[in-house]
């Protein structure tokens, strides 16, 4: 039999009464969803669970928290990969879910944007301006479920990143409800506007640590004419790498610049089978798109330069069905490497594209030095990798080597001139590593921010870094 803590919650009846309305969950089977998100191993309970309908009501919300000091952590549908949703704080938390905020509110064909409200998924973006022949790019791994609002608190990338950016570039204007209630909205409709500061970009990639999001303006493209899709197979993953890098030095960006290592391959086509070659040690999954004499001509360059630079084989896709399929094979790799191991973490760093070939090599090796399971993919395009841990939680002494090897990758990543997250974001999982790859001064900036949004510490406590400075 479930248990409600509602009785041990004073502010609720009080919460109740100030929104009658208000769906508010306070049984523990009903408050275990909402307990973690997409990251491995890091859990907590809120003390309730509250589903807001309007931008009006996360007002009244926050204004209650802020009366109550009752720390308040934002969520969309949970596929966060970095802690960044988990309630913390002593299990005081009141978590406040999104998702019923989820209406496409304009299309404007004239200045070509689109405002939706933060529970709008993402997906759902991408087909209201097909059905207008336009065009939205970002497209995280987890696009079919994952919330606008998360993009933006996150600023997510995607696979199309390398050619199209990731959703700040495509943020116009957003509505923010700030910690004490009050209701802000930045940003418009014009290409060009410099009045100020451009508050809207503070809010992207904050993690709800200083305002709640509730609408997002993003701006669209027209949708591109044609595409095409290439698999190029190789006996090494240096080879793929020096690829990558004689593309760009081509001066081609394709609109998608993907790999594949020989673990993520096996366990894509055990989940997709969609014919990926087992015995290769690498493949990039390549896309150009744009004016169908301009694609021809880059995919038949990017082919030849595959097989100069090491490929054992180039193949195009014959139609958009097969097409579909390799791309849909990619956005599957987290989906099946989690089904290898019970734990799964997949991880994020980011270099120059000019180290990949010394960066993944060096995955390689860390894996090989700690006894550990390691598949990587990523979008090699841009540098950012997504070395990936199959692992057991139970087994104390492997996860200590789980830990002793993220720690390593990190550090080269941020010796190699990157950093030491592309598109999870920090949350929790990666906070202890961010004063090493920012230093001091910029930590001491972000408390200077956060404390004038925010100055309870009750957005999102504890995520990205601590308020106070911890004392050794």
């Amino acid at each position: 039999m479930s248990a409600d803590i509602a009785p041990h919650l004073p502010w609720l009846p009080l919460l109740r009464e100030a929104l009658p309305t208000l769906t508010v969950f306070t049984e523990k089977e009903d408050l275990l969803p909402y307990g973690f998100d997409g990251t491995a191993v890091l859990q907590s309970y809120p003390a309730a669970v509250v589903f807001p309908t309007s931008t009006e009501e996360v007002s009244a919300l926050l204004r209650f928290a802020s009366a109550h000091g009752l720390p308040v952590v934002a969520r969309g549908s949970g596929t966060g990969l970095s802690g960044g949703s988990v309630p913390i704080s002593g299990g005081v938390c009141l978590v406040l879910c999104l998702v019923k905020m989820n209406r496409v509110l304009e299309v404007d064909r004239k200045n070509l944007t689109l405002l939706a409200e933060a529970g709008t998924v993402t997906q759902r973006i991408a087909e209201e301006a097909d059905k207008l022949g336009l065009f939205y790019p970002p497209d995280p791994g987890s696009m079919k479920i994952s919330t606008i609002g998360g993009n933006v608190a996150e600023n997510s990338g995607g696979l199309r990143g390398l050619k199209y950016g990731v959703t700040k570039d495509y943020v116009m204007g957003l509505q923010v409800v700030l910690a004490d209630g009050s209701v802000l909205f930045t940003g418009n409709k014009c290409v060009k506007d410099v009045a100020g500061y451009t508050l809207r970009d503070l809010f992207i990639g904050s993690e709800g640590t200083l305002g709640i999001v509730t609408q997002v303006l993003l701006s669209l493209l027209p949708k591109p004419a044609s595409r095409k899709t290439l698999l190029a197979v190789y006996g090494t993953m240096e080879a793929a790498a020096e690829t990558v890098s004689a593309i760009i030095e081509a001066k081609i960006i394709p609109c998608t610049l993907e790999f594949l290592d020989q673990v993520t391959i096996g366990c894509v086509e055990d989940f997709a089978k969609v014919g990926l070659p087992r015995d290769a040690a690498a493949v990039l999954l390549i896309e150009t798109d744009g004016h169908p004499a301009a694609v021809e001509e880059e995919a038949a360059t990017m082919a030849d330069l595959a097989r100069r630079n090491g490929a054992l084989r180039v193949e195009v896709a014959q139609s958009e069905a097969e097409a579909a399929a390799l791309m849909t094979a990619r956005r599957s790799a987290f989906s099946a490497l989690a089904r290898v191991a019970p734990t799964t973490i997949l991880e994020d760093a980011t270099v120059p594209r000019s180290e990949l070939a010394k960066m993944i090599t060096f995955i390689r090796g860390v894996a090989e030095r700690h006894q550990l399971k390691v598949g990587t993919f990523g979008h090699m395009g841009d540098g950012n990798l997504h070395p990936t841990f199959l692992t057991d939680e139970r087994n104390a002494e492997e996860m200590h080597r789980v830990e002793a090897a993220m720690k390593e990758i990190f550090d080269k990543a941020i010796e190699l001139g990157g950093t030491i997250t592309g598109e999870h974001g920090v949350g929790l999982a990666k906070k202890d590593f961010l004063r090493g790859a920012l230093g001091d001064l910029n930590l001491d900036v972000m408390r200077r921010v956060k404390r004038s949004l925010d100055p309870q510490g009750l957005l999102n406590p504890g995520k990205i870094f601590d308020l106070e400075e911890k004392q050794p």
